[in-house]
């Protein structure tokens, strides 16, 4: 059974660590950056060493082939992305990008011949740091957005994103489109403590959670701090502290997949002498579940009527759906044939983060596979992985995808 070279692997992530990287040893790689497009350049360039062909499309999206048998089959695709979040860390999308070329490069060492073509992917702003929303290129690439409007996305300098492909020279004349696809296969750390905890091996991703993102509005009364009885006061803020706990609870309710969050909240006035009239706040709830994500907003709705009793009016606003993914079972399946040939550890898991291959499911069967990161720590400085992490994640893609690549 022939496996990745886990050294090659190794040294090609450090190699792309020293690009955008940080005094604290992160990288800060923002999508479209003079830093991002030295560390394209060098994964055209492997790509190209290796034998293999890259094509770039009107989004940036980068696509490494190597060609099968029968190139009138859909191919299968693998891959992630190279930009990073701002001081962030040097794994979190990159090595999916750095495993799938390290299996083209083994495929190569070992003379295998696939009956389908393999594509390797590199997707533009995944994460959204630079240009929003996050994984723009992958949805302009599978539908769900459009190249005017993705184009027309600016950083908070102006700059818009035709702007910055142009600038980088990743603007390509090949419209950003999808191509039929047999399977596809996403491998990335967990970004999260789980696999770690449980000393598994690796994460099985069967599904990603939806997400529904709510603005809170809490209108009481500003009152003077010092002559203001207590029994009289429409204090906003301490209505909102009964909803955080409320908001905390209803996660709490939904475990083991529920999430959640208040992340964002504003003070009105915000004065120390000043009872506060008005807060503002996030509230976001992630599950696998569509039925779930129904009941939690409900709760949500329940928690702001209460808050009445308080003499505190609650707007609830959802400003976001992102519908639950389910991944498909087939490729579920190779990935555990592969762990078990390979006598690795597993167990089934949730995507609690958006990931581009959750928009490639949505047209082509697809799914994901974790590996630990130590602590569970992402989109930081100190996100880290283990070489024999790295070298067993790689493996179990190389054996999924190479199965794959065997159907006829």
């Amino acid at each position: 059974m022939i496996r990745v070279n886990a050294e090659r692997l190794w040294s090609t992530l450090e190699m792309m660590a020293q690009i955008g990287g940080t005094p604290a040893g992160g990288v800060t790689r923002l999508a479209l950056s003079e830093e991002d497009r030295i560390a394209r350049n060098l994964l055209r360039d492997w790509a190209l060493e290796a034998g293999l062909s890259c094509e770039v499309d009107s989004m940036g999206n980068m696509f490494i082939r190597r060609a099968g048998k029968n190139p009138a089959l859909a191919p299968v695709m693998t891959g992630s992305h190279v930009d990073s979040q701002p001081l962030g860390g040097n794994y979190d999308g990159i090595y999916g990008v750095m495993a799938g070329l390290e299996l083209l490069r083994t495929l190569n060492d070992n003379d295998v011949e696939t009956e389908r073509d393999i594509v390797l992917v590199n997707w533009t702003n995944e994460e959204g740091a630079r240009f929003a929303p996050a994984m723009l290129s992958s949805g302009v690439w599978s539908g769900q957005f459009t190249q005017d409007f993705a184009w027309s996305r600016a950083d908070n300098q102006g700059i818009t994103v035709s702007e910055a492909l142009g600038n980088i020279g990743y603007r390509g004349e090949t419209p950003a489109r999808a191509f039929p696809l047999h399977a596809c296969y996403e491998l990335h750390i967990e970004q999260g403590p789980i696999l770690e905890d449980d000393a598994i091996d690796i994460g099985l991703v069967r599904a990603a959670m939806g997400q529904r993102w709510f603005t809170i509005t809490l209108d009481g009364f500003a009152a003077h701090a010092g002559t203001t009885p207590m029994h009289s006061r429409r204090d906003a803020l301490t209505a909102f502290a009964e909803l955080a706990l409320k908001v905390e609870k209803i996660g709490y309710q939904h475990e083991p997949d529920g999430r959640a969050t208040i992340g964002m909240a504003q003070i009105t006035p915000n004065s120390r002498n000043v009872v506060p009239s008005r807060v503002v706040c996030s509230v976001e709830f992630r599950h696998p579940a569509q039925s779930v994500l129904e009941a939690m907003e409900s709760a949500l709705h329940t928690a702001a009527e209460h808050l009445a009793a308080r003499g505190v009016t609650a707007t609830v606003e959802r400003i976001f759906d992102y519908a639950p993914i389910a991944f498909d079972a087939g490729c579920l399946a190779r990935s555990e044939n592969a762990v078990a040939a390979l006598g690795y550890s597993s167990k089934p898991m949730v995507s609690g983060a958006g990931h581009d291959t959750c928009y490639i499911s949505k047209i082509a069967p697809a799914s994901m596979i974790f590996i630990p990161c130590v602590k569970g720590i992402s989109h930081n400085e100190a996100e880290c992985i283990y070489p024999e992490w790295s070298e067993k994640g790689a493996n179990v893609l190389l054996h999924s995808v190479l199965a794959a690549a065997q159907d006829v």
